[in-house]
């Protein structure tokens, strides 16, 4: 057993000899115990986060890597899912619904996932929908509508538990995608198996109107190597993440790193934001961090590939838990009374439930044209772009009139759509976490 385990069990231990103890209620103390306690388990679970799984490095021998296909063009542009990605989809759609929706208030208020829900989202291979067959994986076309259509279903349930369980696939993703054979042999395997390693794309910065190209997070050539210095902020699964794809700047522009967070001078502190709670978002920093010379995963015209990916699987995500709302709403003004009628019979309520139906369906098309694009190898900025703004704008718009409708209900926490408006507004922030 760990230092880290000894410090974690003796917290757990401690907190249960607490919960029953009378005699802190009498002296008044049990506040002053429980944030002792608080602190010693938020150490060791910190020093457990970094101090994880170490990767069997693979020496470049010059084989080629291996990439996932790309779909032969029908010459129509048909958005409808294939029988394959329909199948996706409804899988999904029922984890989330039975597995994700009945928690998401708890992992809300814990800010983290629920134990074992990422073996549960392995196991329905959420990890390996980017990686090739030859891999591992499990698809053998590369396929961004898939991966948009996965997050749509996932976020219908919850959009928190959703980004912890894609966070991982995303690191898969650009692994396969960019990677070398090296880099693919050495870290996929990780996310092959059943114990997939908590990781996450960090890009994000803590400061006002961040842009991705433009980055403080830096990667120096040293000796042989790189070392890396700076913070990302609202970084999934910060305080558990193995490895995570960190965006610096270096002699090629802006990049992408692969990190290994058991590394020296690599700390996390937590923070917790106004929405998408449950992924355990924190701040990572990065003081001086040493990373070999293969550690370049991609840059140029990869990385901002990878920054599209990024943000077409945020819109998937804000297209979803839409949907959530307005799936929430249309039963709750049918069966509301008021003056005697349902207040769907109002025209204000009823107009106000279709412009949701509307936007919540132009989101979702948006990004599966976008991702269309990626997918047949075209040129998707502008197409990224416009989805980007769409599914920010009305996204919190959706969440707001989830809330106005609900009235005095969509203000308190019994009903999920303040949660959900919460987070629709990460969608217009976000950068990093999740790619597809």
């Amino acid at each position: 057993m760990t230092v880290a385990d000894r410090g974690m069990e003796a917290g757990l231990r401690a907190l249960r000899m607490l919960a029953g103890s009378p005699l802190l209620d009498r002296t008044g103390l049990r506040p002053h115990a429980e944030r002792a306690v608080f602190t010693l388990t938020k150490h060791g679970f910190r020093a457990a986060g970094t101090a994880g799984r170490t990767f069997a490095r693979v020496s470049p021998n010059g084989a080629k890597p291996v990439r996932q296909g790309t779909r032969t063009p029908t010459g129509l542009f048909d958005l409808t899912p294939d029988d394959e990605q329909q199948m996706v989809v409804e899988s999904l759609r029922a984890f989330a619904a039975e597995r994700l929706r009945p928690v998401a208030q708890d992992a809300d208020a814990a800010c983290a996932p629920p134990e074992g829900l990422a073996a549960e989202g392995a196991e329905l291979g959420l990890p390996i929908l980017g990686v090739p067959e030859e891999l591992g994986g499990a698809m053998s076309e590369r396929s961004s509508v898939t991966g948009v259509l996965a997050a749509e279903a996932l976020a219908h349930g919850d959009m928190g538990l959703a980004v912890s369980l894609l966070a991982p696939a995303g690191v898969a993703t650009a692994i396969a995608r960019f990677g070398t054979a090296a880099q693919q042999q050495t870290y996929l395997p990780a996310f092959t198996g059943e114990d997939v390693a908590p990781a996450a794309v960090a890009i994000l910065e803590r400061r006002p109107l961040f842009d991705p190209f433009a980055l403080e997070t830096t990667a120096t050539r040293s000796g042989d190597g790189w070392t890396l210095d700076g913070e990302k902020a609202l970084v999934p699964l910060a305080a558990s993440a193995d490895l995570l794809l960190v965006a610096a700047l270096c002699d090629e522009g802006p990049a992408l790193f692969l990190v290994e967070t058991s590394g020296k001078g690599v700390t996390y502190q937590a923070e917790p934001a106004m929405g998408v709670r449950a992924a355990g978002t924190g701040v990572v920093r990065f003081d001086g961090v040493a990373l070999p010379e293969d550690a370049l995963l991609c840059s140029g015209a990869d990385y901002a590939e990878a920054v599209l990916r990024s943000r077409l699987a945020w819109c998937g995500l804000a297209a979803g838990c839409a949907k959530a709302v307005l799936d929430h709403v249309i039963p709750y003004v049918n069966e509301r009374q008021a003056f005697g009628e349902p207040i769907s019979h109002r025209q204000a309520v009823a107009f106000t439930v279709s412009d949701i139906a509307i936007e919540q369906a132009g989101m979702g098309l948006a990004t599966l044209r976008a991702a269309s694009l990626l997918d047949a190898g075209k040129d998707a900025t502008h197409a990224t772009a416009v989805a980007r703004r769409l599914c920010a704008d009305k996204g919190m718009a959706i969440g707001s009139h989830g809330v106005q409708l609900l009235g005095g209900h969509g203000y308190v926490k019994e009903y999920p759509v303040e949660r959900w408006y919460r987070d629709l507004r990460a969608t217009a922030i976000m950068e990093g976490g999740v790619m597809v």
